[in-house]
């Protein structure tokens, strides 16, 4: 009776709120005092949480823990003995500097899996949100520091704290390291977040601290040694029983890792796919059905940020919810008290919607998806609010654990106003915390052994438990102890009827350095091809025999995808090994698959030559062209005589006949021609291109006539524009600037003046500046950017400002800002004195004095057009535009308000992910965009009409952040309130 009356007296107040939002005008507020309307929310307690429940069918959730014995969980990892250690992170999000953090050891003494005790194993940390034992120690991740504990006298507290590496970030309390994972490689994978780090051994110097930004690390517990590797998820990463990576972020909910760092890095040359990509079907933030209700605190909040009495994001009506905004704690169900139907299945939290999410992973190609399960409806909710399930972990009893943080504000204090926020507790829940136990409806807990008193032959069998605690924890104790079973672990990897027993067994035998080649050969013929994967990877620390290169050859007529996926990078690991055979049979297979043509590249840092010249042998593969193109990239930078001469030899039998795919193939390949300590240079003197130039020349001839006859579809007159790039300067100076013109399709003109501003030519800022004023809107953006690109082309478009040649409204103001921060001193004082001259526009006036338009009526048809001419370049929407910024689908949901704010004021609260920067590259370019992807060897730039730029890491001089959203200030300029009405109109109605 209690609890219904909580509930409903919950409810009852939110409603009122949400009454009292809809009635009140925006510009009436004089209250500062708004307590009346912030009543704390009371936590349930423990004995009455179970009711508070809606699991799906099949299912029941049980509490395993609560206060006192854990408070303010965000981490658990088990101990060998079945023990389990927790991280409370008791200074979130504010008290970090108080040192109330620490590390619980709870044990379930009665072995009925409720835990009984608990103990304080350390003290006085920050902000702890990882662990994982080791050798009767645990590693803690408390950024900037990642510590190793040991209780040495047996009293059941820590008294040894080593530092073992320092540099971790700390800017951001919800982007920290987490995720502590035990792989297949003997390593604990550690989760880098958004927050990254300068990361360094204590006594190393700063200077040689590494940069993980964007990346995550491998940590090999015996030495301290890491190694960075792709992920750089927010928070939540985990591996499927096969090694495959996942990962998550508030945002998207649901990510697969594609590949390893390390191979990347072996080609600096290589313009690699994307690491990490979404693959939930539903979209990165997809719905979600919570049960909870929406806090008082956020109702409040977006009432102020309306009336623009607080800075940041406006949630629609105080409803900010219906979709993921705090996923967190991505994990693959492992655990065999699950039926075996679920078994694989992701499991994700929304710690702000208080709910838990499923998905049915399926292959597809490399690339992973990820199907929604429940129909309207989640794995588990809570009428909660104060149910905050941050993390998940596959238990020693088969089941799924989950941690709730169980705090009644889950919220950057920076999110915050002040007047809200002096009405809240940002630490309540700091005394409490809950863990549960997420179980099929027959299960039955099973005690959980004390694997430190198995003996490694003990352990050996345990490898093919069904349950992966088991497994894993198996694994990890025979490495630990550096067990000496190698004939009982060869045998295991033998075992035809355990393929989870045969991989942990090779696994074991890798960190033993016991693997041998008659262990990994038979494996390569295995029938599971997961393990046929992790033996050719294994083959890398092999010696390489004639036998050993032989079957591996063998491997390119594998059935799985997944085989000949790790073959690609495998090849170029193997000394002596035939590999230009193997990798042209493996890329003539799957020709166009990105990640695969990544695989292929990264094992030819040497020797593309060789693979250049046998792709292009007759008959050619026009799907072919793509990635032969790219081998060109490489061999013409690399300079190398013997693949320069290889590649121009396979190229001499290219007739004009050829242009469609040969023409980019041949001008990547002579790109670097005109560099005079280039060997194309001195072949181009002495008139060895002389039939190449003829045949290129044909080729040009043929897309000048395309890209001028106005009678052929744009989208073939576009690509020709484009493939006018592999001309001289001269020659595309004379066709261009012909198509740079209102009578030519804006397609067209957009694509000519990208391709002409590729080169370093003065004519192009001429021609932009006397014909700005016939420009459309979106293509004096496009001209803007080429402007900046360089600092001669610059200064002359700061000139015609001055001059009055160009309204200074043309140009953003945050491009102004960069200008004024430029090392070149005749720009910076042109840029300053423009933005003095254009006056400081106060965004929350300018937001204040367009609240008209949430009153007046928006017409649809006219908001779509508005869409189509000031948005789309950064938006899709209804099969228009381009997918660059935030999702606009899901703004219904977020109210009129949110996107009138978000609209005018973009710098207002800037998710980092759309943070804009400036390269500076080694040809004197200046480019900017939000980083989409980053890899050891290159970072890719992403801005306005999908433009991109992939700049390789050796290529780059210097990059930084703006600070800024690569969403320009100054809509206002183009909508006047009644348009922007109608733009409301258009993206409320949007489905």
């Amino acid at each position: 009776m209690m609890l219904a009356n909580r509930s409903l007296l919950l409810q009852s107040l939110i409603a009122s709120l949400s009454i009292a939002f809809s009635l009140v005008s925006v510009s009436a507020f004089t209250q500062d005092d708004y307590s009346d309307e912030l009543p704390r929310v009371p936590p349930t307690p423990p004995s009455e949480t179970l009711q508070e429940f809606q699991v799906a069918d099949g299912f029941q959730i049980q509490l395993i823990a609560s206060e006192p014995l854990v408070t303010s969980p965000v981490a658990m990892e088990w101990a060998p003995d079945g023990s389990l250690f927790v991280c409370e992170m008791r200074g979130y999000s504010e008290d970090r500097d108080k040192g109330i953090s620490r590390i619980s050891h709870l044990r379930d003494v009665n072995q009925d899996g409720v835990y009984d005790s608990s103990t304080i194993f350390a003290e006085g940390l920050l902000w702890p949100t990882g662990l994982f034992p080791w050798d009767g120690g645990l590693f803690v991740g408390d950024a900037p520091n990642l510590y190793y504990f040991r209780d040495t006298d047996g009293d059941g507290k820590a008294d040894q704290r080593d530092t073992v590496l320092t540099g971790f970030g700390t800017s951001n309390v919800q982007g920290l390291m987490n995720s502590f994972r035990w792989g297949l490689d003997n390593r604990i994978h550690i989760a880098c977040s958004s927050t990254g780090g300068m990361i360094r051994r204590p006594g190393q110097p700063e200077s040689d601290a590494i940069n993980v930004r964007g990346r995550d690390i491998a940590l090999d517990p015996r030495t301290g040694e890491f190694e960075l590797t792709s992920g750089a998820a927010q928070h939540g990463m985990c591996f499927d029983d096969w090694g495959r990576k996942f990962v998550s972020s508030n945002s998207d909910h649901l990510q697969q890792v594609m590949y390893e760092d390390h191979y990347i890095g072996r080609n600096p040359l290589l313009q690699p796919a994307a690491a990490r990509v979404s693959i939930a079907e539903d979209g990165p933030q997809a719905e979600v059905f919570r049960t909870s209700p929406v806090e008082p605190w956020r109702i409040v909040r977006t009432r102020l940020r309306v009336s623009g009495k607080a800075r940041g994001p406006i949630e629609g009506g105080g409803r900010a919810a219906g979709y993921f905004t705090g996923a967190t704690g991505v994990t693959i169900v492992r655990g065999d008290a699950w039926p075996e139907a679920f078994q694989g299945m992701a499991i994700i939290g929304d710690v702000g919607s208080n709910l838990i999410h499923r998905k049915r992973l399926h292959p597809n190609g490399l690339k992973w998806g990820g199907k929604r399960v429940d129909t309207n409806s989640e794995l588990v909710t809570s009428t909660d609010i104060w149910f905050r399930p941050a993390q998940f972990a596959n238990a020693p009893d088969g089941s799924l654990h989950i941690i709730d943080v169980c705090r009644e504000v889950i919220e950057h204090p920076k999110s915050l106003p002040a007047e809200i926020k002096q009405h809240l507790d940002l630490t309540s829940g700091r005394d409490r915390g809950r863990l549960y136990r997420l179980v099929p409806n027959e299960f039955q807990h099973r005690p959980t052994p004390n694997l430190n008193r198995a003996s490694d032959f003990e352990l050996v069998d345990i490898l093919a438990h069904p349950n992966a605690w088991h497994r894993e924890t198996a694994s990890r104790l025979l490495f630990e102890r550096q067990s000496e079973c190698i004939a009982e672990l060869k045998q295991m990897a033998n075992h035809p009827e355990t393929p989870l027993g045969r991989l942990h067994a090779l696994a074991v035998l890798d960190g033993l350095e016991q693997l041998d080649e008659q262990t990994i050969l038979p494996r390569l013929n295995d029938p599971h091809p997961s393990i046929r994967k992790q033996a050719i990877r294994l083959t890398e620390k092999l010696p390489s025999s004639e036998a050993l290169r032989n079957k591996l050859a063998e491997q390119t007529d594998d059935p799985s995808i997944e085989v000949r996926y790790q073959l690609a990078f495998t090849a170029g690991s193997i000394a002596e090994f035939e590999k230009t055979q193997t990798l042209a049979k493996i890329i003539r297979r799957n020709p166009t698959d990105r990640w695969m043509q990544t695989a292929v590249q990264s094992s030819v840092a040497n020797g593309a030559g060789e693979l250049f010249a046998e792709l292009l042998t007759t008959p050619f593969d026009h799907r072919l062209s793509e990635f032969v193109g790219r081998l060109a990239s490489q061999i013409t930078q690399q300079n190398s005589p013997t693949d320069i001469r290889m590649a121009i030899a396979a190229v001499s039998n290219l007739t004009p006949v050829d242009g469609d795919f040969a023409l980019p193939i041949l001008g990547k390949l002579l790109e670097y021609r005109s560099r005079k300590d280039t060997l194309l240079h001195q072949l181009a003197d002495s008139g060895e291109l002389t039939k190449i130039d003829g045949v290129m020349s044909e080729m040009l001839e043929r897309l000048e006539r395309v890209a001028l006859d106005e009678s052929e579809p744009v989208d073939v007159r576009v690509r020709a524009v484009e493939s006018l790039r592999y001309a001289s300067a001269s020659r595309a100076s004379a066709v261009l600037p012909n198509l740079i013109d209102s009578r030519h399709p804006i397609a067209i003109q957009r694509a000519a003046m990208i391709t002409w501003g590729r080169f370093d030519s003065s004519d192009i800022t001429e021609t932009l500046l006397s014909r700005w004023s016939s420009l459309s809107p979106s293509l004096r953006e496009t001209a803007s950017e080429i402007l900046f690109s360089r600092p001669d082309r610059l200064l002359g478009l700061l000139n015609a400002i001055k001059s009055g040649d160009i309204p200074l409204s043309d140009v953003s103001r945050s491009r102004l800002q960069l200008a004024a921060k430029s090392t070149d001193s005749s720009i910076q004082k042109l840029a300053s004195e423009l933005l003095e001259s254009s006056g400081s526009k106060n965004r929350e006036q300018v937001v204040q004095d367009y609240q008209e338009s949430l009153r007046l009526p928006g017409d649809v048809a006219r908001g779509s057009k508005l869409f189509s001419t000031n948005c789309a370049n950064c938006h899709r929407l209804e099969n228009r535009g381009h997918a660059i910024g935030p999702n606009l689908a899901t703004v219904k949901t977020r109210g009129a308000n949110f996107i009138l704010t978000n609209v005018l004021d973009p710098n207002r609260e800037v998710n980092p992910q759309y943070l804009n920067y400036v390269a500076l590259d080694v040809d004197g370019r200046t480019l900017t965009g939000m980083i989409t992807e980053e890899s050891a060897t290159s970072i890719t730039l992403q801005r306005a009409e999908s433009a991109k730029d992939l700049l390789l890491r050796v290529d780059i001089e210097r990059l930084q952040s703006t600070g800024m959203s690569i969403m320009p200030e100054g809509l206002e300029e183009q909508l006047d309130p009644q348009a922007m009405a109608d733009l409301i109109a258009y993206l409320m109605q949007v489905e």
